[in-house]
C-alpha cells in the first residue's frame, strides 16, 4: 500500500548543521528504502516564508503570500513510500529524525478509479520553454472535509488527472495523488527515545491537506497559473511551496 508521510516541525527548532545532518541522515534512510523497494518519492522544502497560497473563488484568483496553515509547526517535507501496511510505515516515520522534533503525518493515497490513470512518475524529460531555470515546486491541495459530495469529487478527480496528463504533455508533471479522508491519518512522534502513535491528523485546521501534485516549471507566475486550473483550488486552498535543494552527502 502507498502512504504519504508528511514532516511537521518548528522550523527554529533547527540549527543550520543539526538541519544539514537531518536531511543526510534522512537520505540514507531513502536509499535503504529503494534497495527495499519500498521508496517512490521524497523531498524537503523550503521555509515558510516562500510558500504562496491560490484559491479560486467565482472564477477570480486570489492569490496571497505565505503558507496555508497558521500553525507552530509547519509542513517541512515529505516522503511517498509502498510498504505493505500502516504498522510498516509507522515502524519508517519512527526511523525519521524530523520525528524527534516534529511530527510525521502518516496518510494513504487516495486509488485512482481503474477508469482513471496518471501519467507515469518521474523526472520530465522535456523543459519548460521559457529561458528561466526550470524549478521543482509542490502544490498542496487543501479542503474542508465534505467539500465534495461523492459524485462532484469523482468529475473533480477526472479534471484533476486531465491537468496531470496536460502538464506531462508540457514536460511540467513530475508526481501527483490525491489522499484519503483525514479520518485515515496516523501521527507519529519520537521524544526521549519513547514512540507516540495518535489516530487522526496533525493541524487541528478545518481545511485538510488532500492531495498533492508536484510540478517542474520555469518560475513561481507558471505554478500558480498551474493552481488555478486544479479544480481543489475552487473550493479549498492550493499552497505552492519550492523544493528544498538537497546538500552534497560527501
Amino acid at each position: 500500500m502507498k502512504y504519504m508521510l508528511l514532516i511537521y516541525g518548528a522550523e527554529d527548532c533547527w540549527t543550520e548543521e543539526e538541519r544539514k545532518d537531518c536531511m543526510l541522515k534522512s537520505m540514507a534512510i531513502c536509499d535503504e528504502l529503494e534497495t527495499e523497494g519500498k521508496w517512490i518519492s521524497s523531498s524537503p522544502l523550503r521555509s515558510v516564508t516562500t510558500a504562496t497560497s491560490v484559491r479560486v473563488r467565482d472564477g477570480k484568483r486570489q492569490i496571497t503570500d505565505g503558507p496555508f496553515a497558521e500553525t507552530t509547526e509547519q509542513l517541512g517535507g515529505y516522503y511517498i513510500i509502498d510498504v505493505g501496511d500502516r504498522d510498516e510505515a509507522v515502524e519508517i516515520a519512527s526511523r525519521l529524525p524530523p520525528a524527534k522534533k516534529g511530527t510525521v503525518e502518516i496518510r494513504p493515497l487516495f486509488p485512482l478509479p481503474s477508469s482513471l490513470s496518471l501519467p507515469e512518475t518521474g523526472e520530465s524529460n522535456r523543459v519548460p520553454s521559457d529561458r528561466e531555470t526550470p524549478r521543482n515546486y509542490i502544490l498542496l491541495m487543501y479542503a474542508e472535509d465534505g467539500a465534495w459530495p461523492p459524485e462532484e469529487h469523482a468529475l473533480a478527480l477526472a479534471e484533476s488527472v486531465e491537468v496531470c496528463h496536460q502538464l506531462h504533455a508540457n514536460g511540467q508533471f513530475l508526481s501527483a495523488s490525491p489522499l484519503q479522508p483525514p479520518a485515515t491519518a496516523t501521527c507519529v512522534r519520537v521524544r526521549n527515545g519513547s514512540r507516540a502513535v495518535v489516530d487522526g491528523p496533525f493541524p487541528e485546521t478545518k481545511e485538510q491537506l488532500g492531495g498533492y501534485f508536484l510540478i517542474r516549471v520555469a518560475n513561481l507566475d507558471e505554478a500558480i497559473e498551474i493552481a488555478t486550473r486544479i479544480p481543489g483550488s475552487r473550493r479549498g486552498t492550493a499552497e505552492i511551496r519550492p523544493i528544498e535543494t538537497l546538500p552534497d552527502a560527501t
